[in-house]
C-alpha cells in the first residue's frame, strides 16, 4: 500500500517539482557548514521573516506559564478541559480515543473551532513501530528502510505523513529522530535512518522538509544525543558516552540540520551526559543541556532559536522513579525548556501551580517564562501563516 502511494502519489508530485533541488540538499547535509542551495534558502528565509517579530504574549503569569504545558489527552473531554486551563499544548498517546481524531464535532478541529486561540497537537509519527493510530493517520515504513529510499521517496514521504496529520488537525510531529543507530541499542534501531552521522543528516533534512511542505512542525529528537546511550530511557537512568564523544559523532546532525530549520521543535533526552553537569540530571533537566543548544556551543553549531520540548516527563522512568510529574515539569522549565511534554495529563493544574509558586518565589526568573512563552508563540504565530490551521 506504502509503495503504491509513493509511486502514485503526492510523493511523485513533489519529486517532478524537487528532484533538481534535492541532490544539492544531500550535498549541504555532507558538507556541513556550506551555504543552502537556493531552494531551501527562499524556505528558510521565508521562515526567518514571518518570525523576526515577537508575537504578544499574555501578560498573566499564569496563563503564560500555562502556554508551557503539552498534555496527554484521552478524548475531547480531556483535551477540551486541558485547552479551558490554558494548556499551550495537546499530545495525542498512543491509547487516546481514535473518536478524538475522528468524530465530527468532537473531534482536534472541532477544538480548533471552539477555541480562539492558537495551540499546538502534537504526535509520534516516526513511521515502523513508532506510529501512533495508523489505523487512521495511515503505515509508513520504518525510518531505517525509508533511509535506503531516494532523495524523492524520502521528501515525499514526508510529505504525505504530514498531510494525513494536518488534516486531522495535529500540527507538530516528534519526529524525526537525529540519533544515529551506532551501538545497537534497542530503543533506537531501525527508528534510526542510519548508522553514521551524515546519513542520518541527508535523511532527516528531507523528511522534515516533506512535513514542512505539508504544513507541520518537524521535531529533532533526542538532544544531544541516545544512539549510544547505556539504556532505554523509558526504563531506567541512562547515561551516554562524555559530551567530547558526543560533539564528534552524535551531534553531528544537529550541527547540520538545525540551521535549516529554524522554527522547528528539538526534542530534549532524559540521558545523563558526562561533562555537562552531575552524574544523576538527565538532559531535560539539566541547564547545561539548553545552554549548549542555545548557543550552538557544539563542533559545527550555530545557536538555535526555536522551541525546546522535553521528552515524556510522566511515562518514562529515568524521570518518575525520581520524582513526581510537577516537580519534573517545574524543573524542566526553569533548566530551558519552551514546552514541558508528559503524556499522562495528570495534574495539569498541579504543574501550573508549582511553576507560577517557583517564579513568585524567585526560583524561576520571570524573564525564563516570558522568553519560553514567545518561542511557543512564534512557532504557533509561523504555523498559522503556513495555513496549517
Amino acid at each position: 500500500m506504502i509503495g503504491e502511494e509513493v509511486k502514485g502519489g503526492s510523493a511523485m508530485r513533489i519529486a517532478a517539482a524537487t528532484v533538481g533541488t534535492l541532490t544539492c540538499v544531500l550535498c549541504v547535509a555532507c558538507a556541513g557548514p556550506e551555504p543552502e542551495p537556493e531552494p531551501v534558502t527562499v524556505e528558510v528565509t521565508e521562515t526567518r521573516t514571518v518570525t523576526e517579530t515577537p508575537p504578544p504574549v499574555s501578560a498573566d503569569l499564569r496563563e503564560r506559564v500555562a502556554s508551557l504545558m503539552v498534555v496527554g489527552v484521552k478524548n475531547y473531554d480531556e483535551a477540551r478541559a486541558a485547552l479551558e486551563q490554558g494548556a499551550g499544548g495537546l499530545f495525542i498517546p498512543s491509547w487516546s480515543d481514535p473518536a478524538l481524531l475522528t468524530q465530527e464535532g468532537r473531534n482536534i478541529n472541532a477544538l480548533r473551532e471552539e477555541f480562539d486561540r492558537p495551540f499546538s497537537v502534537g504526535i509520534d509519527f516516526e513511521g515502523g513501530r513508532v506510529q501512533r493510530h495508523a489505523d487512521i493517520l495511515g503505515s509508513f515504513p520504518p525510518p531505517r528502510d525509508l533511509g535506503q529510499q531516494s532523495p524523492e521517496v524520502i521528501r515525499g514521504t514526508g510529505y504525505d505523513v504530514g498531510r494525513t496529520l494536518a488534516k486531522y488537525g495535529i500540527d507538530v510531529d516528534y519526529a524525526p529522530l537525529l540519533d544515529v543507530d551506532a551501538a545497537g541499542l534497542d530503543i533506537v534501531g531501525d527508528r534510526a535512518f542510519g548508522s553514521s552521522p551524515e546519513r542520518v543528516a541527508e535523511v532527516a533534512v528531507l523528511f522534515a522538509q516533506g512535513l514542512v511542505d505539508a504544513g507541520v512542525t518537524p521535531t529533532f529528537k533526542h538532544f544531544p544525543g541516545h544512539g549510544r546511550a547505556s539504556g532505554d530511557t523509558h526504563l531506567t537512568l541512562a547515561h551516554t558516552p562524555p559530551i567530547q564523544d558526543l560533539h564528534a559523532f552524535d551531534l553531528a546532525p544537529y550541527a547540520a540540520v538545525l540551521p535549516k530549520f529554524p522554527d522547528a521543535s528539538v526534542m530534549v533526552g532524559h540521558m545523563v551526559v558526562p561533562g555537562t553537569g552531575d552524574q544523576h540530571t538527565p538532559s531535560s533537566l539539566n541547564p547545561n543541556t539548553y545552554r549548549m543548544l542555545r548557543t550552538g556551543d557544539y563542533p559545527g553549531g550555530q545557536p538555535f532559536n526555536g522551541v525546546a520540548i522535553t521528552d515524556d516527563l510522566s511515562g518514562m522512568r529515568a524521570i518518575t522513579d525520581h520524582m513526581p510529574t510537577p516537580v519534573a515539569v517545574r524543573r524542566a522549565i526553569a533548566a530551558g525548556a519552551d514546552q514541558a511534554l508528559w503524556s499522562s495529563g495528570a495534574g495539569l493544574r498541579e504543574s501550573i501551580d508549582a511553576t507560577v509558586a517557583a517564579v513568585n518565589a524567585g526560583e524561576i526568573p520571570v524573564a525564563r517564562i516570558d522568553d519560553a512563552a514567545r518561542r511557543v508563540q512564534q512557532q504557533l504565530t509561523h504555523d498559522r501563516g503556513n495555513g496549517s490551521r
